[in-house]
């Protein structure tokens, strides 16, 4: 097992309420299934162990590009909707926010009677996480929520998140079990007993290398175990600023999106009809789908797509989030039965932006594309946790 990396969040109350909760639970699902059918369930279980990408993710569901929020939403989200088709992904998720954290390792237990994964192990793991992080390392921060997501394969991510009221901040851990795949490739040479699939071996001999770098991390100094890791921290502010964001990334994207239109385009000729609203939230799903690991260094960019509900850096469009939701779900449908030509018409979405990057000259001021977004944001449906949007006031007027 590995410490893939950390992000520091200012601490946001508040709560996901029930119109976007469940659009994030079917985004999510959605997310997880795009990237199952084009790159496994290993990927699946690696994207999440990246804290970039999972902050990218849960800016593009809706939620507050910056805050702590997003980590118990996203997980609590991705549990609702991923658990219920767990046998047909291979995908499980265990654990969650206060009591929920405490129930993991019997959660894993029920899924290794299922899937032959050594559940003892796999709770082992669970427990070694949490408590190198709430204990081993001293760094003020006291968790509170703990998700396990298992691949029927073997792979696991933990995501755990800890709070430090002195300092009004959240800290949240991710852990990867890339480094331990090599013991699902020697079992036993005999064990007797019902054939339930793979199994994973602690007690192997050749384990012992798992298990002296266990006891490596351990004992290993606070400073020099955290300084290799990716490091994610984010401002207490609520607003997004140009110097959040990739503005070479971001408008090519637009210009994607706005200008060149897919009958411009040969690839995305499959996706006309769809205004380029919903064409520009489509390219950034497409993205965290698709994307790079480099491409996730300003996650706030990905809050382009969908807004937050608190109004950073726009309301939600609502109307454009079930169009995205739609498309998506056609997609992986038609790909399900082999018919992939529409769902590869999104992955070329982020394809053409990446292309329109090498020649694009970016702007320097971000305010002006905020302010359009949220002076049109009552087309779309926009809303937030005050509220539906209403046009302003000169618009207002024409209606009547």
């Amino acid at each position: 097992m590995k410490k893939a990396g950390f992000a520091d969040l200012p601490l946001h109350g508040g709560h996901v309420p029930k119109w976007l909760a469940e659009r994030m639970a079917k985004l999510g699902l959605a997310i997880v299934e795009s990237i199952l059918l084009e790159y496994g369930k290993k990927e699946v279980v690696r994207r999440l162990s990246d804290p970039f990408w999972f902050q990218s993710m849960g800016a593009v569901m809706g939620m507050d590009w910056h805050s702590s929020g997003i980590t118990t939403s996203v997980m609590g989200a991705l549990k609702r909707a991923v658990n219920p088709h767990a046998k047909e992904l291979g995908i499980y998720i265990c654990g969650g926010k206060g009591n929920h954290s405490r129930q993991t390792p019997s959660e894993l237990m029920a899924i290794a009677e299922k899937t032959g994964l050594d559940g003892q192990y796999l709770s082992h793991c669970s427990r070694l996480s949490a408590k190198i992080d709430n204990t081993a390392i001293q760094d003020g921060f006291q968790l509170y929520l703990h998700s396990f997501i298992l691949s029927d394969e073997g792979d696991w991510t933990v995501v755990q998140q800890g709070m430090n009221p002195a300092s009004s901040t959240a800290r949240r851990y991710h852990w990867h079990s890339a480094s331990i795949r090599s013991f699902v490739e020697e079992p036993h040479t005999f064990i007797y007993g019902r054939n339930q699939g793979k199994i994973l071996n602690m007690v192997h001999k050749d384990a012992s290398g798992s298990r002296k770098v266990i006891m490596d991390i351990i004992h290993e100094h606070p400073d020099r175990t955290l300084a290799g890791f990716k490091h994610l921290k984010m401002p207490a502010r609520h607003d997004v600023r140009t110097e959040d964001v990739d503005l070479k990334r971001l408008g090519a994207m637009l210009w994607v999106a706005h200008e060149i239109q897919p009958a411009g385009f040969e690839d995305l000729l499959l996706l006309q009809g769809l205004g380029p609203r919903t064409l520009q939230s489509l390219a950034l799903v497409s993205e965290v789908i698709h994307g790079t690991p480099s491409r996730f260094s300003d996650p706030a960019r990905f809050s382009f797509a969908h807004g937050g509900k608190d109004g950073h850096p726009f309301p939600v469009p609502l109307n454009t989030y079930d169009e995205t939701l739609k498309t998506l779900r056609v997609a992986i449908d038609k790909a399900k039965l082999g018919l992939s030509d529409k769902q590869q018409a999104i992955k070329n979405l982020s394809k053409a932006a990446l292309q329109a990057e090498k020649d694009f000259i970016p702007g320097t001021d971000l305010a002006p594309l905020i302010e359009e977004e949220k002076r049109n944001s009552w087309k779309y449906g926009g809303r937030t946790v005050s509220g539906k949007e209403k046009p302003p006031a000169e618009e207002q007027l024409k209606l009547f």
